[in-house]
Order: structure tokens, then C-alpha cells, then sequence
């Protein structure tokens, strides 16, 4: 007697390895370490900062709007 074959786990199998090729394509293509993303966190808080302390004026956020009547 012939042995019995399960197709369905062979397209499983296919089925998860293409997942996993997207996954690492993914990865490659919008991936960033964790420290990459600390760094560009540190950066923008440093350019916020030094914009900040540039201001000439505090100004509050009610005063550059014009009233409609």
C-alpha cells in the first residue's frame, strides 16, 4: 500500500515561508535598531529644545488667532 500524503501541509509550509521572506524584507526595508531609533529620538529633543530657547517672544495661543463677527 501507497503511503498517504497531507497537501494541505505542504501549503502550509509554502504558505509560512513566504510569510517569513516578507517578514525579513519588511525588516530590511523599514527595520531600525533600537538604539538607531533612541538616537533619533535624542536628536529631535535637542532640536526642540534649541528652537525653544531661540523664541524672542512667549506668545499664548489665543492671541495670533482674529475673531470672526
Amino acid at each position: 500500500m501507497s503511503n498517504i500524503v497531507n497537501l494541505n501541509k505542504f501549503r502550509k509550509q509554502r504558505a509560512k515561508e513566504a510569510r517569513v521572506k516578507q517578514a525579513e524584507t519588511n525588516r530590511r526595508l523599514h527595520g531600525r535598531t533600537k538604539a538607531e531609533r533612541a538616537l533619533e529620538a535624542l536628536q529631535k529633543k535637542r532640536l526642540e529644545s534649541s528652537v525653544d530657547q531661540a523664541r524672542l517672544s512667549d506668545t499664548p495661543a489665543g492671541d495670533d488667532e482674529t475673531p470672526d463677527s
